[in-house]
């Protein structure tokens, strides 16, 4: 378990920060705020935490784990950065204080950048951090809410992948889940105007349409084989 500190420029002047070590992971948390983002560069889906079978969002990077076929593309690994990557090392305490993990491997103390100015006050790397925490709890708020709508209105919906690869290989992957366009088409007025006014009529076409990507990922794969 990490040995958790709470931020402060006494005993944190001298770590310094990097970014996140090796490889993003194939499938990353995230949530309702990212999604018109993220559904310019991946697939997102639904899918059940393995510990308490709760639904949660996430961003498709890769096809199995171990592979991340962004990371290969400069353009789409600036197109979307997680924000559950972007904490990486940090954390929000039980009455809202920033908590760090100094023995993170993102962090240092030779290269990188200070997370404290010399005259004590927070960087502006050490700001990012915590607007992205901040935004991240706000975020799995929205995104619980949003999801727990979907369920209510029975719009969430399995999705099974069958894919190919020039190299022979085929995969199918599992456990996966979208919203259902049918039924969202089915909804009645009422149920519309409040899935729009809420913005989770806007979100719920953005995952439906993020899964044109997979193509796109498969196609990086298949230029990654051929390398």
């Amino acid at each position: 378990m990490a040995d958790l500190e709470q931020l402060n420029a006494n005993d944190h002047a001298g770590l310094r920060l990097g970014d996140p070590p090796g490889r993003r992971p194939h499938f990353v948390q995230i949530v309702a705020a990212e999604f018109a983002t993220a559904a310019a560069a991946c697939p997102i889906f639904l899918t059940k935490n393995a510990e308490t079978g709760q639904f949660y969002a996430g961003a498709m990077f890769g096809f199995e784990p171990g592979e991340n076929l962004l990371d290969a593309t400069e353009g789409g690994a600036r197109l979307f950065q997680p924000l559950d990557l972007e904490r990486q090392g940090f954390f929000i305490g039980p009455e809202g204080e920033v908590l760090v993990d100094p023995g993170h491997p993102r962090f240092s103390t030779g290269r990188g950048a200070a997370l404290f100015e010399s005259d004590g006050q927070p960087s502006q790397s050490a700001r990012r951090i915590q607007q992205a925490l901040g935004r991240l709890q706000a975020g799995v708020r929205d995104t619980d809410a949003f999801i727990q709508a979907l369920l209510a209105h029975k719009l969430v919906e399995p999705i099974d992948i069958d894919l190919s690869f020039d190299d022979g290989r085929s995969l199918s992957l599992g456990g996966l889940y979208t919203v259902s366009l049918d039924s969202l088409g089915e909804l009645d007025d009422a149920a519309v105007l409040e899935f729009f006014r809420s913005g989770r009529l806007q979100l719920a076409y953005a995952m439906a349409g993020s899964l044109k990507q997979l193509s796109r990922l498969a196609a990086l794969r298949n230029d990654r084989l051929a390398a």
